[in-house]
């Protein structure tokens, strides 16, 4: 990556870089993709893909109702419901 890069990507991303910053960036931008090339040049044929590293399942919790309704409670205090739904004043025309 060299400064006109640097300066597309800050364009890019809306950010004001400092002087003092930009070698310090520069390298570690450099760094970054240096790595991303390391990364492409493994070999991957034949390898699934995975969704998790570990061969697990998923645990899931039993789907238990845990708390008691209280939405009539809750509507009552509204200054304005219907259906189970707040009524609110309306904002955008």
């Amino acid at each position: 990556m060299n400064n006109e890069d640097l300066e597309k990507l800050a364009v890019l991303a809306r950010l004001k870089i400092a002087d003092e910053e930009r070698e310090t960036l520069k390298n570690s931008l450099n760094e970054i993709l240096a790595f991303v090339e390391h990364l492409n040049s493994a070999e991957i044929e034949g390898i699934e893909p995975l969704s998790h590293p570990l061969d697990m399942y998923q645990r899931m919790r039993i789907d238990v109702v845990e708390e008691d309704d209280e939405s009539e409670q809750l509507q009552a205090l509204a200054p304005e419901s219907d259906n189970d739904c707040y009524t609110v004043p309306k904002v955008i025309d």
